[in-house]
Formats: structure tokens, C-alpha cells, sequence
């Protein structure tokens, strides 16, 4: 018998839960501030739309009103119960490395990693808490972003202080889209294109490459906290620790929580900008000669470019590109940009599938017939965290229960 399962997506500016019975989407829900007021919007599996009323009046409460809706929907009957809310984990810690079904431990470990990381951990930290009160007899499966890259070689994971001290502090490069690239490995396999040799880029408000050696992880271009790495939307990518310290000393910002906030916020694409962080946005503002804007776009550019070739050389080669992410799906002109480099791996674009992509299934294959193969692959996320949420269901004792009192759950 299927299960069903609901997936929480906790964002800044709204929350999104998606209801599915085994593998197959039933309806989605998306809670998000309009003046004032906080909306929902209820979508079927059939794509069509209603509002549904809702009284709360902050997003933090959302959970609070999605069993209501559920049951009121008849999504959820005495006869079809909830089985597990899941939620995606990103955190620093080799204990989120690894899927958990919550309990007391976790909810202790996740305490721990929101003081290591405040920027990401606590939005979902506090969406766990309320769903434990939402649905109190329900599993909680928390899946990790950066377990699909914690298989990767010791080589890729210290940074180069005493390793003694990366191990007690737990201070290593842990990773992060980890589901999207996981996904991608998994369906090139089944379509049968997955390379020895592959390098991925997700890019999109957050961006990574990574390296995938016969589906395993190699290396990922994100570090302690998806702040390392390319420039993105809004996050600085990677600095020096110094010049890092003398723009704190120059903004005279006191907190290290402030200053994290900064470099998350108000860098990459926004900072170079100064004025948008959206690419298409970059992407007309250059076409009309704004230099800042032209600045952004070819730093983006160079810095992707810049990593594919570590990713190839921690491969020792590359049989085949991917594009995944927002831009990297959307954007022909990002694609083009980036494989303008690439000839000296063997890469050659070509303009007219680029520019009009032919998608089988969820991958589109747009180089030239001389060249290796660079694809378009529409990753999804959602669909493997319902993957490795069953797959945890399946090896979870049919006894368990949850035990836990509400005071560890909240604070």
C-alpha cells in the first residue's frame, strides 16, 4: 500500500508543502504574505488553483493550519492517514550528513547546528518544531543536503588546518545540493547517459559544480555552508578569510551573525550589480551598457567556468557537462557563456539546440555531434526526497512510534 507523505519547503518569503500518495503528486499548497496578510493557494493534481481561507498571520504559523486543510480538502480521512512530513536539512555536522527519522537526538544535534550555521538552520528548525505540533503522531523524516556528498574522498573534505581539530570541531567542506545532484545521477543511470566522468552545475538563487565519478560524488564546489563556492544571487562565494574580515572591519559590523547575513544577502549578483539580483534582469541591464551589471554577469560566468575545470581536474578528465538549476535550465545565454571555455575538454555547443532545447523525458542533449555530450537535465529535488523518504519508511521498524515530549520540540 502507498504511503502518504507530505514535503515541507520552508522559505524566507513563504512555505510550500506538497502532499504525495507514494511517488504520485495530490496537491500543493503555498502560504505567502500579500500586504499584510498571509494567503494560501490550494493546487490539485489536475494544475487547477483555488484560495483557501486562512486566518494566521504570520508565515512561522503555516504548519499550524495545513491539517485543517488537508482534512477539510478530504485529502486526509480516517482511512488515510499522514505518514510522514519531510523536510530537507541543510546544516554543518557530520551527523547531517546521514537521513534521520527526528527524535530527542536530533532535535539535540539540530540545537547544536543552529548556533554553527544561523543563516539556514533555523527557518527549518522551527518548522520542525511545528509540525511535531501540528501532526503529533506523525513521523518527521529530516533528508540531508550534503549526504549525497559526504561519500566523496577525506582529500575533498578537510580544509588544510589540523585535521584533529577539523574532526572535533566538525569544520569541513560538507557540501550542499546534494539532492538536485543525487537526482541527476540517479536519472542519467536509468536513461542510460551517466558517464564515468561527469561534471554538474545547479545554478540558480544558490549555485554549485560538482564533480560525479560513476555516479558517486567527487567533489562539490560549496563548503561548511552553501556560502563557499561560485558567486550566486546574493551569497559572495568564495573570499579570503582576511578580505573577509577587513570588509567586516570596514562596514563596522560588530556581530559575526550580522556579518554572515551580509555576505548571504547583500554580495554575489546583488552586490555587483547594485541593483538586482535576478540574472535576466543582469542580462538586459548589460545589453544597455550598464558596466556594473556587465561586471556581474561575466564574474558569474568566469567563476562557473573556473570550477568546472577543478571539477575535471579532481576527475582526472570529463566525459559530459550538465546544466540543472533555474538558470541552468532557463537561460540559453548562461549555457552559452559558459561552454565558450570548454573546448579544451572536449565541449562544443550548439547554438540552435541551446537555444531550442528538444527535451526527452526530463534531459535535452544540446552539443554538437563532434563533440562530448553537454545536457540540460530538469532536476528535481522533491522527487528525491520522496525517494530516500521511503527508502528510510522502508528500513524503520513498523512498530515505531513517536515518543518524544513537546519540551523537546520546543524552547
Amino acid at each position: 500500500m502507498s504511503k502518504l507523505i507530505l514535503i515541507t519547503n520552508p522559505g524566507s518569503a513563504s512555505r510550500k508543502y506538497a502532499l504525495y500518495d507514494g511517488d504520485q503528486l495530490l496537491a500543493q499548497l503555498h502560504f505567502e504574505y500579500v500586504g499584510k496578510k498571509v494567503v494560501c493557494t490550494l493546487k490539485d493534481d489536475d494544475g487547477s488553483k483555488k484560495d483557501i481561507k486562512t486566518d494566521i498571520k504570520d508565515l512561522n504559523e503555516a504548519i499550524a493550519d495545513v491539517p485543517r486543510i488537508l482534512k477539510e480538502e478530504e485529502y486526509t480521512t480516517e482511512q488515510h492517514k499522514l505518514e510522514a512530513v519531510v523536510v530537507r536539512i541543510v546544516a554543518p555536522g557530520d551527523y547531517f550528513t546521514k537521513d534521520h527519522i527526528v527524535d530527542a537526538e536530533y532535535m539535540k544535534q539540530l540545537k547544536i547546528a543552529e548556533k554553527r550555521n544561523p543563516i539556514h538552520v533555523p527557518t527549518t528548525a522551527n518548522e520542525i518544531r511545528g509540525i511535531r505540533e501540528s501532526f503529533p503522531n506523525v513521523k518527521i523524516i529530516s533528508v540531508s543536503d550534503s549526504a549525497f556528498h559526504w561519500e566523496k574522498p577525506d582529500t575533498m573534505k578537510y580544509y588544510s588546518f589540523d585535521m584533529e581539530l577539523a574532526d572535533k570541531t566538525e569544520i569541513k567542506r560538507y557540501g550542499y545540493h546534494g539532492l538536485s545532484y543525487a537526482f541527476i545521477s540517479r536519472y542519467m543511470k536509468e536513461q542510460g547517459i551517466l558517464p564515468e566522468k561527469l561534471v554538474a552545475m545547479h545554478l540558480g538563487s544558490g549555485s554549485s559544480v560538482s564533480a560525479i565519478y560513476n555516479g558517486t560524488a567527487m567533489d562539490n564546489s560549496m563548503g561548511y555552508t552553501p556560502l563557499e563556492g561560485v558567486a550566486m544571487s546574493t551569497r559572495v562565494g568564495t573570499i579570503d578569510a582576511a578580505a573577509a574580515l577587513g570588509l567586516k572591519k570596514e562596514l563596522k559590523i560588530e556581530s559575526d551573525e550580522e556579518f554572515l547575513l551580509y555576505l548571504n544577502k547583500k554580495c554575489g549578483l546583488l552586490g555587483l550589480s547594485g541593483s538586482t539580483d535576478d540574472m535576466r534582469e543582469i542580462i538586459q541591464k548589460r545589453d544597455e551598457g550598464d558596466l556594473r551589471a556587465t561586471m556581474a554577469h561575466s564574474i558569474f560566468v568566469y567563476r562557473i567556468q573556473a570550477y568546472v575545470g577543478q571539477m575535471a581536474a579532481s576527475l582526472g578528465g570529463c566525459d559530459a557537462l550538465v546544466f540543472a538549476g533555474t538558470i541552468g535550465e532557463r537561460s540559453d545565454e548562461i549555457r552559452r557563456f559558459v561552454t565558450q571555455k570548454m573546448g579544451y575538454l572536449g565541449f562544443k555547443l550548439d547554438n540552435e539546440k541551446n537555444e531550442n532545447p528538444v527535451f526527452e523525458g526530463r534531459h535535452a542533449l544540446i552539443s554538437t555531434a563532434d563533440s562530448k555530450p553537454i545536457y540540460i537535465v530538469m532536476t528535481d529535488e522533491t522527487d528525491q526526497m520522496i525517494y530516500r523518504a521511503q527508502a528510510l519508511l522502508a528500513e524503520a521498524e513498523p512498530e515505531t512510534k513517536v515518543e518524544e515530549s513537546a519540551d523537546e520540540f520546543t524552547e
